[in-house]
């Protein structure tokens, strides 16, 4: 078994990952530079880190993959989430947010 991966050879010299970019739908919205995009992934990662959820995300994917269905307006998006991580209906233990 470990003969077959010894085996391998990489690929030839020529080919090289230059920038890896996300899968996105078209958007008509301008470009991002490198530093907007820098910013905004370290707004993301930040409000992810304390557990508040990328609205504007959401809506994007709602925009790209699901077209036909109606997306939840803020309130409701944010009160989605909240009852998603911290279930609170009989028969389900709630954690405590403490």
């Amino acid at each position: 078994m470990s003969e077959a991966i010894y085996r391998w050879t990489p690929p030839g010299a020529g080919w090289q990952i230059q920038r890896c970019l996300p899968i996105a739908c078209a958007t008509d919205a301008p470009p991002l530079s490198r530093w907007q995009q820098i910013w905004r992934g370290l707004q993301q990662s930040f409000r992810l880190m304390v557990g508040v959820h990328d609205y504007q995300t959401y809506l994007k994917h709602m925009r790209c993959h699901h077209p036909e269905m109606p997306p939840m307006d803020e309130r409701t998006f944010h009160r989605h989430c909240l009852d998603a991580r911290f279930p609170s209906q009989a028969g389900n233990p709630g954690r405590c947010p403490c």
